[in-house]
């Protein structure tokens, strides 16, 4: 467990209670008396007082408690290159945004759990049973094993709120509702898949073949790319499935060559990736390798090296735009860049993960302003209501929790686009492909066609399935859909 303690200003309220002591003077120059009766009273009156005061400092003193925002982390496991960085994500506009001035008054404490030795599940459960999150952040690839638990957990205490950047695998209509408060920041897997075909697509590859670790998410994404590549009409040659974290994947490398494809669609870590990659390329193939959005991490091209992109027919990775002519990113970008530079460990500001995460998390606050409290039931309505219209426009947290605190409404649009969400919690995104630079640097990204995507990615997504019949107006995250 790791714990990050943002700025937070501490209100202390003295409340004094003054007890007042009627004492009856008798005399025979004595004006008017106090009768024992009203002594009784006004004592009675006195220790009211002396309650509500106690319960007003102790409703005061929990208002004034830090918000515990608890990270699903990636220390150990495949995921382990990632960690560092994808809680600096989190932490960053926690520490540099939000806590400058945070919703309803109260500062967020960040506390990081590792899910990589001991499990998604233990991990989310240590979150809201020891820690007491009331913001639990990426439930992800293991949401299935304990999605009853956090059901029965938000059935009873109306939280937590569930921002999150890795909740592509959960079918795209559970979510987005107060009973089942996930809100994604990455859209979903299968349409990363998809993504990467579609580009394959338009350089008019006629034959792919999908390599994927046997990774959930990953093996989620390569199903959507074979059934994307059908879709266009795009022969897939073999589907690869491999474990995760070898340290070679030469034999791979030498099937893909033997089978001669025009692309290969990757559905693996960054590390893994670029060990297939490099030793693809000492085979002698030449052809276009697509991705998926963890190759943006320092590790892929560190892995790599810059030899083989020149020497193959392209490498990229499929994922979605940011929105650089949107004052949003101009609000974000010299932000990020003016505190850790192009070349820093976690890279620009252009990461996706940076610019997803920063974005879920600023709507999630401007959500709890609007609604007005931590309560799954106030915040998830309100998700959908700050990043959509009607509204007045606005670009960053403190222009819009401005607006809100004046009492407009607002439409949030970011620098991942516009902030609206589907009715199950998926984020609207603009797909796109994004190629490495012969030095190792990332292009320009190369924006797909929205409508082309959109027609796509209806004949391949995947949906929880439902108690038959379905009545109209069902809420798809009761207990009864599963997937």
């Amino acid at each position: 467990m790791r714990i990050r303690m943002g700025k937070m200003g501490r209100v202390l309220a003295i409340l004094f209670v003054l007890t007042l002591i009627v004492a009856a003077c008798a005399g025979d120059d004595a004006g008017d008396t106090t009768t024992t009766a009203e002594a009784e009273e006004t004592t009675t009156t006195a220790a009211e007082t002396t309650t509500t005061a106690e319960e007003t400092t102790t409703t005061e003193a929990v208002a004034a408690e830090p918000v515990v925002v608890c990270e699903l982390a990636y220390y150990t496991g495949e995921f382990a290159p990632y960690g560092p960085s994808l809680t600096n994500d989190v932490a960053f506009p926690i520490d540099q945004v939000i806590n400058l001035d945070p919703p309803l008054g109260r500062s967020w404490t960040l506390i990081s759990e590792d899910l990589g030795t001991v499990g998604e599940a233990q991990a989310a459960r240590t979150c809201v049973e020891q820690h007491g999150a009331e913001i639990v952040v990426s439930q992800a690839h293991g949401y299935r094993t304990y999605r009853d638990f956090m059901l029965e957990w938000i059935a009873e205490n109306d939280a937590p709120l569930g921002p999150t950047v890795h909740g592509g695998t959960i079918p795209g209509n559970l979510g987005g509702v107060a009973s089942e408060p996930l809100f994604r920041a990455q859209g979903l897997d299968e349409a990363l898949g998809m993504t990467g075909v579609l580009y394959a697509e338009t350089v008019g590859v006629g034959s792919i073949v999908v390599f994927a670790t046997q990774v959930e998410g990953f093996q989620l994404a390569a199903g959507a790319a074979e059934k994307a590549a059908e879709a266009v009409g795009i022969e897939v040659l073999a589907r690869i499935d491999v474990p995760a974290e070898q340290p070679s994947y030469r034999a791979e490398a030498e099937r893909i060559a033997s089978l001669a494809p025009d692309a290969v669609i990757v559905q693996a870590g960054s590390v893994e990736s670029a060990t297939l990659i490099k030793q693809a390329d000492e085979a002698g193939l030449s052809l276009y390798w697509i991705g998926e959005t963890g190759w943006i991490q320092p590790e892929f091209i560190g892995t790599l090296g810059t030899d083989p992109i020149s020497s193959q027919k392209g490498i990229g990775y499929a994922a979605f735009a940011y929105n650089e002519g949107s004052p949003a990113w101009e609000f974000y970008q010299p932000l990020w860049d003016g505190l850790y530079g192009e070349d820093h460990e976690f890279g620009a500001a252009t990461d996706q993960y940076h610019f997803s995460t920063y974005d879920v998390m600023t709507l999630t606050a401007l959500a709890v302003e609007y609604g007005g409290s931590y309560k799954a039931s106030d915040w998830a309505p309100s998700m959908h209501a700050v990043g959509s219209p009607p509204g007045t426009m606005c670009y960053s947290y403190p222009e819009c929790v401005a607006l809100i605190r004046a009492g407009d409404d607002i439409d949030y649009e970011g620098v991942t686009g516009d902030g609206t969400f589907t009715d199950g919690g998926v984020n609207s995104q603009v797909q796109s492909y994004t190629p490495f630079e012969a030095d190792g640097s990332v292009g320009d990204p190369f924006i797909l066609d929205p409508a082309r995507a959109s027609e796509v990615i209806d004949l391949i997504k995947v949906e929880a399935e439902c108690e038959s019949p379905n009545p109209p107006g069902t809420d798809p995250s009761s207990p009864g859909c599963t997937w």
